[in-house]
Order: C-alpha cells, then sequence, then structure tokens
C-alpha cells in the first residue's frame, strides 16, 4: 500500500493520533494544522484528504472550494456537528463524504480505504481507452487492434499517448518533441515525423484506419472516430 492521506485539522492532538494509526496501516501521511498550510502543501498530490471544516484561519469549506479545481481526489470532511444546509454546501464545493467526531479509528480506516478502492476502480477504467477498432491500455502500456497487439518503442507509444488522450487536438512537431523527448532532447522535430512514420507502418499493417491523420502545414491529431 502507498497511497498518500493528507490530514488536515487544527487540533494537533486528533492529527497524531490519525497519523500514527494511518502509518501503521501501510499509508503514507501528510499533516497540515491550519487551512493556509494544507495549501502550501498540496502539491504533495494527495490520494485522499480529510479535512476539518471548522478551523480559524481558513475553514475546511473554502480548503475544499480553493483546491478542488487542482486535484480529483476523494475528500472526507471531519466536523463535530453538521446541519442538512451544511452537507449540501460541502457536496457543493466538492466534498466526498463526512466522518462526524468523534469518531471510531477503524471505521474511519475502512471509509478511507472504501473511498480509496472506489477512486482506484475508477483510475483503472479510465486507463483504458477504445478507438475505432484500437483499444489503449495506457496503464500497462499495451495497444491492440482488433486481437492482434502492436508492437511500440517507448517514445513511438508516448506519442501515440499524448495524441489519443488529447484525441481531435492538432500537436506540431516541435510540440510533439517537447512533450516526448523534453526540452533537453539532442535530437530535432525531424524525428518525430520518422516516429509517426513507422507507427503508422505498424497501425496499417492490422487496420484501414487513418488513427493519426496530418494537418498540413500545421502538424498531427488523432482520429479516433468510427467513420
Amino acid at each position: 500500500m502507498n497511497e498518500k492521506i493528507m490530514l488536515v485539522d487544527d487540533e494537533k492532538g486528533i492529527v497524531a493520533v490519525m497519523k500514527t494509526y494511518f502509518e501503521m496501516s501501510g499509508y503514507q501521511v501528510v499533516t497540515a494544522c491550519s487551512g493556509q498550510e494544507a495549501l502550501r502543501k498540496i502539491s504533495c498530490l494527495p490520494d485522499l484528504v480529510l479535512l476539518d471544516i471548522n478551523m480559524p484561519d481558513m475553514d475546511g469549506l473554502t480548503v475544499c472550494q480553493t483546491i478542488r479545481d487542482h486535484i480529483s481526489c476523494p475528500i472526507l470532511f471531519l466536523t463535530a456537528r453538521i446541519e442538512t444546509a451544511d452537507k449540501i454546501r460541502g457536496f457543493s464545493v466538492g466534498a466526498d463524504d463526512y466522518i462526524v467526531k468523534p469518531f471510531d479509528l477503524d471505521e474511519l480506516g475502512a471509509r478511507v480505504a472504501a473511498h480509496l478502492r472506489r477512486e482506484n476502480r475508477r483510475q483503472e477504467q479510465s486507463a483504458l481507452r477504445f478507438f475505432h477498432n484500437m483499444a489503449i491500455d495506457y496503464a500497462r502500456r499495451e495497444i491492440t487492434i482488433g486481437k492482434a497487439a502492436v508492437s511500440l518503442s517507448k517514445k513511438e507509444f508516448d506519442i501515440v499517448e499524448l495524441l489519443s488522450v488529447n484525441a481531435g487536438q492538432v500537436f506540431d512537431r516541435e510540440r510533439i518533441y517537447e512533450a516526448v523527448w523534453g526540452l533537453e532532447g539532442d535530437g530535432s522535430s525531424d524525428t518525430v515525423m520518422e516516429h509517426i512514420r513507422k507507427i503508422r507502418a505498424k497501425f496499417s499493417a492490422l487496420s484501414l484506419h487513418n488513427y493519426i491523420e496530418t494537418v498540413w502545414g500545421v502538424g498531427y491529431r488523432w482520429n479516433g472516430s468510427n467513420t
């Protein structure tokens, strides 16, 4: 288990108890004792956030509203009491669940585990996409057309991933090169043309569909339509 949990609560005693419990359960734990500290540390990209609502400098609702557009992980509010109106407001700013204090640590752990399992299933589903008669498994870095596997080099798959995840968007050679090889690459954008030529040859051996279209004078775009 290597999921990362962020604990945000101004009661340091509660934070310490939760930190010990979740670390003993095998999680990575990042703590914050104020809303402002949580904003500074959110760049750690947690897999789940446990967020106290009632904090003096910045309440949990404000923190949630601020970070929700930047992270997609589950956010569970911790609160001593909750009214229906507060629940509605919390869900409207992006909360996924409420945990009422005082709580049983084992029940809290079970709720956290359930949310992480649900999130993992969602991510696994989004890691597989279908285009025409092609299936791309981004997590396993595997591509099949029909029932046949397509063997691509690492850079070839990286190009396919970039284009297919952004299907319909046009990328020029320079942008593809920077995204796949990085700014420190020692080649040129002509390398992109050669890799795309090889990718097309492998695709055309298994399908008549033109997955990578050339937009003359501009660049390339992914064509995943069934037409």
